[in-house]
């Protein structure tokens, strides 16, 4: 996706990917086999990537200042989703199984239309509404000389030699990729540890994902107040000390029997693990900054 937003711009690649992948959420309600569900699944996993193409969108459109700030919100606030994904869905279920009548067999595949023809109606919008950079899209830009068109074999080679990538892809790994796990698995966690019934626990679950309001955004303007006065530095050090907190109250998480002890600490936790998230992308932008800020 990254190479993709190099070469034809976040606009086309977004859209394209997004309308691409639609149809495997549409194929959900139509599953009839564990292979089926996973396939299905499986491609919809394809359009996680448009949270890369809304970083570089968010990076190429704002300025050094404000540049974590801007990636704060905009992934704080779409993975948001996460959450309330999981508050909505169940009502939308709920109000197919009621009001039309519908067996329970037949209102969750119907349900599954609804995010998919919002997901349909967002491409759309990127594509037609959309503008690539401040000054224009990259089809023009580039036709009228303003722009330089990227080789793809450089673009790739740069991003794959330069160890700031590869420093950066782990440390995202662990505050984001941990962020995904417990929203896969913690509405289960606290099902089957700590005795909560199923809707209790989704909407405890669900309030770890919610958390993204306000707490990548805090990790986004963090970079940016720190980077005034200490430089890249303060970006640095101040997405170490929270991954760091994050990290230990992962574990301590893991460690505690109680269900008021548990969720106070997911709360906590979801603060400082999302917040890294938003720390990290204050620092992405800088890894070529000739490129995004010549």
């Amino acid at each position: 996706m990254g190479t993709a937003c190099d070469l034809f711009g976040p606009r086309l690649a977004s859209s394209s990917l997004i309308l691409l992948t639609a149809p495997a959420v549409f194929l959900t309600s139509i599953v009839n086999s564990p292979a089926t569900f996973l396939l299905a699944r499986f491609f919809t996993g394809f359009s996680l990537a448009t949270f890369v193409s809304t970083q570089f969108w968010m990076s190429s459109m704002f300025s050094p200042n404000v540049v974590g700030t801007a990636n704060g919100l905009s992934g704080g606030w779409g993975n948001l989703g996460g959450g309330a994904t999981q508050l909505i869905m169940p009502l939308v279920y709920s109000l197919i199984h009621t009001n039309i009548g519908s067996t329970k067999f037949t209102a969750w595949r119907i349900a599954f239309f609804i995010p998919a023809l919002f997901q349909t109606l967002s491409a759309y919008g990127i594509f037609f509404l959309g503008q690539d950079l401040p000054d224009g899209n990259y089809v023009r830009l580039e036709k009228s000389g303003d722009k330089h068109k990227d080789n793809f074999s450089q673009v790739f080679y740069h991003a794959i030699t330069n160890y700031r990538s590869w420093i950066l892809a782990l440390t995202y790994g662990y505050c984001f990729g941990v962020e995904l796990t417990i929203d896969n698995i913690m509405a289960q966690y606290f099902y089957d540890r700590l005795d909560v019934n199923l809707h209790t626990a989704g909407i405890i679950a669900a309030s770890f994902g919610l958390a993204n309001l306000f707490s990548r955004p805090g990790g986004g303007m963090l970079s940016d107040l720190v980077a005034k006065r200490f430089g890249m530095r303060g970006r640095l050090w101040s997405l170490w000390v929270v991954q760091m907190i994050g990290g230990l109250l992962c574990l301590l998480l893991g460690k505690i029997g109680s269900l008021s002890g548990s969720v106070a600490v997911m709360l906590v936790f979801s603060v400082f693990v999302q917040a890294a998230c938003g720390l990290t992308f204050g620092v992405v932008p800088f890894r070529f900054p000739q490129v995004l800020y010549p």
